[in-house]
Formats: C-alpha cells, structure tokens, sequence
C-alpha cells in the first residue's frame, strides 16, 4: 500500500513537472523558490488594492483620514463613510473575487475546459431566477434577503446540473457537466426573462442586482456567508494534490486509484460552496472565473498547489481594481461591477475561443 501510494506521488510529480517544463518559455516563475515570492508579492499588492479601495471613491477622503478612522474616529461623515461603507466593500470584494477565481480553477480542471466558469454549474442564473421569483411572488426587497434566496437558487441550481450528469451509464464525466450545465442555465434564464417581462415594476428594481454589485454591501451580509467561504478556500488546498491527479484525465486517475465519483463529488460541493456564496454576497459576476486562472497558469505553471492560491490572489485584486473603477467612469453614479469584470473578460474569452478554434 505504501508502495502503491508513493507510486501515485512520483507519477504525478513527473507529470506536473513535464507540463510545466513545456510551459518554462511562458510561464514567469518556475521553481518554488519564485513561486513563494510571487505569493508573497501578490498578497501585498492585494492589501494596497484593498486600501486603495479604502481610501479612493466618490466621497474626498485620504490616506490620512482613513487612517484617523481607526485610531481616532470622531463620527464624522468621512470616518463613517470608510468604517461602514468601504472597508465592508473591500472585503467582499477580496472575497468574491478570490472565491470566483478558485471555482474557476477547479471548473477548468473538473470539465477539462479552458473556457468553463462557475456559471457552468447553472449557478448564477439558478441564484438570478431565486432572487426575482422572490421579489415578485413574496415582495422581499432587502439583499440580506436576497443573499439566503441566491444561496439556496444557486445551490438547487448545480445540485439539479450534477443528478442529470450522474444519470446513465457512465459517471460524471466533463461533457454531461458541461451540456447539463447549458441546459439548466437556458432554462433559468429563460423563466426569469419571463417573470420579469411580466412584471415590469420589479424590473428596475432587480437588473443593478442581476448586473452584480458589491454597492451597498453590508458587513453582515458577508459575515453569513464566511464560514461557507472559509471551509470552501481550505478545503480547495486541501485537494489541490488530487486536482493534479484529476487534471491527467479520468483513465489515468482511475489507474492512479483516485476515486473519481467522490473526487468529482467533492470538487461540486466546494463550487457550490463559493460560488454560491459569491453570488449570494454580490449577484452575478461573470469572467473572473474565466480569465483569471489563464492568468495564474502564466505566473505559477498548472501544479493546483501553487496555482489555487494565486488565482485567489488574483481574482481579489481584479475585482478590487474593476471596483474601483466602477466609481469614476459615470461619477457621481456607479457602473455596476460587474459591467467592469465583462468589459476585462470578453476580448480575453474572445482570444481564448479563437485560440481554441485554432486547435
């Protein structure tokens, strides 16, 4: 049995490392020692984003006032402005941002598709349907609400994506998830265009919501997502070994002992968990699932033990930044975030469908 294992440990060590090394001429650091500082970097440019977050918006404040905020808060309107508005708003992006990016990363493993996102699962129009059925059947209006409704649409949503791909002879195997994923999100969409096209009156209402957003956020709203979130992040490192035995392919991995159907299983419920919880905090936003891993990939190679934890990186900061940018395009008004993360990702998701068309 140790044997076997140790094996499966060298097997895939060399395979992970004969992948990276055919991306040497790409990729930007390739040995650990790199690695770790580009985690190292990549954390402290994440902590300036949140501060320029912090500091920078429609409001005049500086580093200095917000500074003020903390050591001496005196209740004015800035100091209220940055401990209840924007710090709350730079949380929930790092964390949305981070959590999209690592589903993205396991999506594109799990389907073995570069171009899948959390969306594939039906997440985001299962949360979308959740939260406008609730609006005009039962009149709820607050988004604490609409954060426990998107949870439970989204959930139901990837819950209904993964039965009708375990369905049949084979197991979940990447094209059911991807057809059955298109299925239901056709599906979904389809019932919320139709409840909003018969209810104009909630359609103002809903589309800032539906767009994606981390405007007007509280910090409550995260605080009853975080443990969701936390067990999600862990328990992605966790797996991240296995992700490399999954990434050889289902063969392989069988022959490796991997037990896929738990494997699978696993990696759907950690989706569930963050992108449900992303979608339940700030609506849909798309693209960060897409675009961010590709960019990973080009720093840290596709070992999931260095690649998870700098898509996380990455994903807070592009959302942090496409945030911040949302607050001055149309000043004094906000173009909703996630307008800004399309505007990123669709000339990348261009490139990558024209790159895979060349394939």
């Amino acid at each position: 049995m140790v044997r076997f294992y140790y094996c499966q440990y060298v097997f895939t060590k060399m395979h992970v490392h004969s992948t990276e090394k055919k991306e040497y001429k790409f990729m930007i650091f390739n040995n650990n020692f790199s690695k770790s500082v580009a985690l190292i970097i990549g954390t402290l440019l994440l902590v300036i984003c949140m501060g320029i977050s912090i500091v920078y918006g429609y409001a005049d404040t500086s580093i200095q006032i917000t500074i003020e905020s903390f050591t001496n808060f005196n209740h004015s309107n800035e100091h209220i402005i940055i401990q209840n508005v924007r710090i709350p708003r730079a949380l929930i992006a790092t964390c949305v941002g981070a959590s999209l990016a690592i589903t993205g990363v396991l999506m594109q493993t799990l389907t073995k598709n570069p171009l899948a996102s959390p969306g594939i699962l039906g997440i985001n129009t299962g949360a979308g349907f959740a939260v406008v059925f609730a609006m005009i059947f039962f009149h709820t209006s607050s988004l604490q609400s609409f954060a426990w409704i998107a949870f439970l649409g989204a959930t139901l949503a990837a819950l209904a994506v993964y039965g009708i791909s375990s369905s049949g002879r084979d197991a979940v195997t990447p094209v059911k998830i991807t057809l059955a994923g298109a299925a239901i999100s056709a599906l979904f969409a389809s019932f919320t265009q139709g409840l909003l096209a018969t209810n104009e009156a909630e359609l103002e209402q809903v589309l800032f919501w539906l767009a994606g957003s981390v405007q007007g956020r509280k910090l409550e709203i995260l605080l009853s997502v975080l443990p969701y979130l936390v067990i999600g992040w862990l328990a992605a490192l966790f797996i991240s070994s296995k992700m490399n035995i999954l990434a050889l392919g289902d063969d392989i991995a069988r022959g490796l002992g991997l037990p896929l159907g738990l494997m699978k299983l696993t990696v759907g419920i950690i989706v569930i968990l963050l992108a449900g919880s992303s979608v339940a905090i700030a609506g849909p936003i798309g693209f960060i699932g897409i675009v961010v891993p590709h960019f990973a990939r080009k720093f840290v190679g596709t070992d999931h033990r260095w690649l998870i934890p700098m898509a996380a990186i990455l994903g807070g900061i592009l959302l942090l930044l496409a945030d911040v940018s949302a607050r001055y395009i149309i000043m004094p008004q906000e173009v909703p975030v996630g307008v800004m993360t399309a505007m990123i990702g669709t000339p990348f998701f261009i490139y990558l469908a024209r790159k895979g068309g060349k394939k």
